[in-house]
């Protein structure tokens, strides 16, 4: 048979971890193709892009929104085991589980939708179906794949130790510009005595500006009174600026605070961390790129 769509992979998927227990994708992924009766062309069958095979990147998939719809946990990376609404969702439809079973979850919209400051800016994972145009497709098909890498590198964000954390803050601003272009112009001073400030980019060789940060590897709200104390380190430090990077998020009284003090403090929330560090290759790498190109009326000597 033909290699199934990552919806009709997804019963069956919680059917495996109903019976089997907690286990890694890879043992459950193996049973899928035996179940399927996938002949040995049709497993290492790739995507047009040679970069995946298809049945694997089917079953990834199946397996990333019932994960995020809440029907399965995910312990530890790369293993699995169902939850109780997992097994809710097997009895109460016995033919089929797809997007439409899973829509009723709120999580659903959670993990689809993006973020209000990036739909804020425009962007929108709506666009679907026979009414979309092909480009429509290809940017609703591109937001929620990087909306789906948000999501994956926030969970990660939460298991690092906190030295990576901090680590990880640095790199990401190295990234973006931030530094005298040198490796060494990042310097981590996390740990006791550390006076709130986990780490200092240096701005110049001499080490006569620099940008200080603290790094919150936090689950709940960072508040204002984090805000407060650090305010009060970087004017120990004479620093006319400073970055909180939050792997959670910052209250609104944090917020409106950060946004009237001296020293400037900018505020960088987990989720825009993950952004940045998609935007700027921290953690990521390029996997597959397409170029969409259209007729070149210059050359065929069109006016425009």
């Amino acid at each position: 048979m033909a290699v199934p769509d990552f919806q009709t992979i997804m019963r069956p998927l919680l059917e495996e971890y109903a019976t089997g227990g907690e286990q890694p994708i890879s043992t459950v992924r193996a049973r899928l193709g035996e179940r399927f009766e996938l002949s040995e062309a049709e497993l290492a069958e790739r995507l047009p892009s040679g970069l995946a095979r298809t049945f694997a990147n089917r079953v990834g998939w199946a397996a990333t929104y019932l994960y995020r719809t809440g029907l399965l946990a995910r312990p530890q990376r790369s293993v699995y085991t169902i939850t109780e609404r997992g097994r809710d969702i097997l009895a109460r439809y016995p033919d089929r589980v797809d997007l439409h079973v899973l829509a009723q979850f709120p999580e659903f919209d959670e993990f689809r939708q993006p973020s209000r400051r990036r739909q804020a800016a425009g962007v929108g994972l709506g666009i679907e179906g026979q009414d979309a145009t092909p480009e429509e497709r290809i940017v609703s098909a591109y937001d929620e794949m990087r909306e789906a890498l948000i999501a994956d590198l926030r969970d990660r964000i939460h298991t690092m130790p906190f030295e990576a954390f901090e680590d990880l803050v640095l790199d990401v601003l190295h990234a973006m510009g931030y530094g005298d272009g040198t490796e060494d112009d990042r310097i981590r001073t996390g740990g006791s005595g550390d006076a709130g400030i986990d780490g200092v980019i240096r701005q110049d060789r001499l080490g006569l500006e620099g940008i200080y940060v603290q790094a919150k590897r936090w689950q709940a709200n960072v508040g204002r009174p984090v805000i407060q104390g650090f305010i009060g380190a970087l004017q120990g430090a004479r620093a006319a600026r400073g970055v909180i990077v939050t792997a959670s998020t910052f209250s609104q009284d944090a917020r409106d605070y950060a946004a009237t003090v001296s020293p400037r403090v900018v505020l960088i929330d987990g989720e825009r961390l993950a952004e940045l560090m998609i935007d700027h290759n921290v953690g990521v790498s390029p996997r597959e790129r397409y170029e969409v190109k259209r007729i070149d009326g210059d050359y065929f000597g069109e006016e425009s």
